[in-house]
């Protein structure tokens, strides 16, 4: 009895294989073995002429994805599927391609026929199914029989024909782990390319832009094939989306070639193939051009688009192996994704022609190859990086490096244009002054005015570009000590009522009475201020008035708050210079046609100063109407102690003065200075070596020092002086530096040696004997506390 039934189960299994039913619950092997299919040509048949007519010839399909290749022609597949359970059964049919274009499902059954559409030719919501891929709900009779024909039509891609059939809970299953392998693959791709292209953002290195777009390039292409494309970007299936996978391709390739090219640095290790990048590159714009003319250069751009890809990974392997003989070193990972890349297209391209069977690996080989592709491409990139960093840090090294020596250089330029420039001046300044002590005729006093002021406007421009320089190097510093800003002011603003008047313009100065008597600030810097204000307001003025106000506004703590207001009728200035009246060089940008002269840094300079001073300064001009300059610092006012005040207690002492100066006018300027004052003697050495000698040969008070001098520099001297190898006596002499050379880091220089003081040339004759009284002083009283120390330890 057992055999019989086994008998008549086997016949009725192969009956139903005979007549090509494919029973849900009884059929042995796969559905597409029980389908035949069939191509009606470039003639659009309907439903009805398919099934009616007997002069289409069917034939069986040969795999489970079965691949008629590229065509535009119209494919027909049937078969019969029956439900020989007792319930009606649902079951989910997945075919074609998700860019086949038109995909139809006609299910008859008992004579009607009911259509069913899908294809990415059409609006994504007339899909029977609204899925990415081409997938039909089928509803099936109890213990019937349902005839399924399918056409298939596409404009020029590959068709293929696979028939995969689920239930319900296999169906979301399936769709559950594709979704999951999906999301992984497009997030590693948005993720590496993200991060490629904010690396190109900073190293601006080309590899890694062309990188990024290709890594997007491959994403936009894979979402075409799997069908993202129509679902969220182009669902009404416009024009683009039929030409999406095509346009993609074309982009890949032609940015994969570019990151190839760049990363591989063709043009310099192998120079001669960037011809035949070029060709290809000449190909992918003609394929460009043939998705957009018609229908049948569209259809030639399919197989023309492969063609490239093909010719593209070939130029690529070609191009890594030539490099590999020419013993060119070449990355071992990018070596790697390639060959990734190639094998992923190569078992899409085989899956595609039937070559390989169809299960997850090879559907999806492409999606491999490019996963696989853009790890080892990004750690490939990632030893790039690494060759770029250490790169830059050789690059940063030896540009330190140049900078530290383009710095030396400037800086001893800098020096050395101070000092040779101040030296002359001196000369010219000091033989002036003296001059102008001297004579009393108007007349015979002019020329040396000229003289003087020509100097003084030399070494103003002399002292902007230093104070600049130290501005640059963030080395300009305030060296505070006690002075009288009323005696300052009145001075510098005496000075510049002269030059007001000679302009003929109204000049009018208004001081608080309220002022301090001492404060303690650097004076050189307080008076450099307003000096500089003062000489643009009388610079760019032709006529009017000079107004100079200065309020003091006293503040707890012994500090005031010093308001300056300079006011002038001049030139003005437009809204948009005032943007960058505070930039360097301001003047020259300017066209003023340099009627009015100077470099432009003053205001510059000013700006630096008034905020070293933690101090504010604002301008209010309108163009022909005039400036206002307001600048407000806050000071600390001292008491004033007559104790220090080494000018009424000090010049009468008579002091003997060494001076160390190699320039002959130089020499000439101090002589004429110091033998002003009756109670001062001197003697004059050449260099370093003959100042030692004279500290051997006679006792001086003060050594005056010149820094830049032959046989033996200022340096060395005082090295010599302050190391006690001369004695006890000379050792602690006081040295004040006289150099011409204004740099910050010589004064550092020359106080970290030793000396008691530093002053630049041109000399100043009443600065001058203010340093040496003072010197003198500080120096005597130390003498005596260490006398009297020295008795009460006795």
């Amino acid at each position: 009895m057992k055999h019989l039934l086994l008998l008549t189960y086997i016949l009725s299994c192969g009956l139903y294989a005979q007549e090509g039913v494919f029973d849900l619950q009884k059929s042995k092997g796969e559905l597409y073995e029980y389908a035949e299919f069939t191509t009606s040509g470039p003639l659009s048949l309907s439903i009805t002429e398919v099934t009616t007519t007997d002069r289409l010839e069917y034939n069986s399909l040969e795999s489970e994805n079965h691949s008629v290749g590229f065509t535009s022609d119209n494919y027909w597949v049937r078969f019969k599927l029956k439900n020989s359970t007792h319930q009606r059964q649902t079951y989910y049919l997945e075919t074609a391609r998700p860019i086949t274009d038109v995909v139809d499902l006609y299910q008859k059954s008992n004579g009607e026929i009911q259509r069913f559409k899908s294809g990415d030719a059409i609006p994504f919501n007339d899909k029977q199914v609204k899925h990415r891929s081409s997938i039909f709900k089928l509803n099936l009779p109890s213990q019937e029989v349902q005839e399924i024909y399918i056409h298939y039509k596409s404009d020029g891609e590959t068709i293929n024909l696979p028939l995969n059939l689920y239930t319900e809970s296999e169906f979301w299953l399936m769709n559950y782990k594709q979704q999951l392998f999906l999301g992984l693959f497009y997030g590693l791709l948005f993720i590496a390319g993200i991060i490629y292209l904010f690396f190109y953002t900073s190293l601006k290195e080309k590899a890694f832009l062309y990188y990024g777009i290709y890594v997007f390039s491959i994403g936009l292409l894979q979402a075409a094939l799997d069908g993202f494309i129509h679902e969220f970007i182009l669902p009404e299936a416009a024009y683009l989306n039929n030409r999406a996978v095509l346009i993609t391709a074309v982009c890949s390739i032609f940015f994969l070639l570019k990151y190839c090219e760049h990363f591989l640095k063709v043009n310099i290790h192998v120079k001669s193939f960037i011809k035949y990048f070029n060709i290809i590159y000449i190909i992918l714009a003609v394929t460009s051009t043939l998705l957009f003319i018609n229908p049948t250069t569209l259809k030639i751009a399919y197989p023309l688009s492969n063609l490239n890809g093909l010719l593209s990974l070939v130029l690529i392997l070609v191009t890594m192996f030539t490099m590999r003989y020419k013993r060119i070193k070449t990355d071992a990972y990018f070596s790697i994704g390639i060959l990734c890349l190639v094998i992923g297209l190569l078992g899409f391209i085989m899956n595609n022609l039937s070559l390989l069977p169809n299960n997850f690996y090879t559907l999806n080989s492409a999606k491999f190859g490019a996963g696989f592709e853009v790890i080892f491409l990004s750690l490939s990139m990632t030893n790039l990086i690494k060759k770029l960093r250490l790169e830059k840090e050789t690059s940063q090294e030896e540009a330190l490096k140049k900078s530290e020596e383009i710095s030396q250089l400037k800086t001893y330029f800098m020096s050395n244009m101070s000092h040779e420039l101040r030296t002359p001046i001196n000369a010219i300044m000091g033989i002036a002054e003296n001059e102008l002590e001297t004579l009393k005729n108007n007349e015979s006093r002019k020329p040396y005015e000229i003289i003087k002021n020509a100097s003084l406007s030399l070494l103003s421009n002399v002292n902007d570009i230093i104070d600049y320089e130290k501005i640059e190097n963030n080395q300009l510093e305030l060296n505070s000590s006690k002075f009288n800003p009323s005696v300052k002011l009145n001075q510098i603003s005496s000075n510049w009522k002269a030059e007001a008047i000679k302009k003929g313009l109204n000049y009018k100065f208004e001081m608080d009475p309220e002022i301090p008597s001492h404060i303690y600030a650097d004076p050189t810097r307080f008076i450099q201020i307003i000096n500089n204000v003062l000489a643009n307001a009388i610079k760019f003025t032709e006529k009017g008035n000079i107004y100079f106000k200065l309020t003091c506004l006293k503040q707890p703590n012994n500090l005031y708050r010093f308001s300056f207001q300079i006011s002038d009728t001049g030139m003005g200035i437009t809204p948009e210079a005032k943007k960058n009246i505070f930039e360097s060089f301001s003047q020259m940008k300017k066209d003023h046609k340099r009627q009015f002269g100077g470099i432009g840094l003053g205001l510059t300079i000013v700006k630096h100063i008034v905020e070293l001073f933690n101090g504010t300064i604002k301008i209010e001009s309108e163009l022909g109407k005039g400036t206002d300059i307001f600048i407000d610092l806050t000071l600390k006012s001292i008491a004033q102690e007559r104790v220090v005040e080494v000018s009424e207690t000090g010049h009468e002492i008579p002091l003997h003065i060494l001076v160390v100066e190699d320039n002959k006018l130089n020499q000439l300027v101090m002589q004429k200075i110091l033998s002003s004052s009756s109670n001062i003697s001197f003697a004059i050495a050449n260099n370093g070596q003959e100042a030692i000698d004279a500290l051997k040969a006679d006792v001086y008070d003060i050594v005056l020092m010149d820094l830049q001098m032959p046989i033996m520099d200022g340096y060395e001297a005082t090295q010599i002086i302050r190391s006690g190898d001369l004695g006890s006596s000379i050792n602690n002499i006081p040295i004040i530096a006289v150099t011409a050379d204004a740099m910050q880091e010589t004064k550092h220089r020359v106080l970290g040696l030793g000396m008691n003081d530093y002053m630049t040339k041109p000399v100043i004759k009443e600065l001058l004997f203010e340093k040496i009284y003072a010197c003198h002083f500080d120096f005597d009283k130390k003498s005596k506390d260490t006398d009297s120390e020295n008795l009460r330890i006795a």
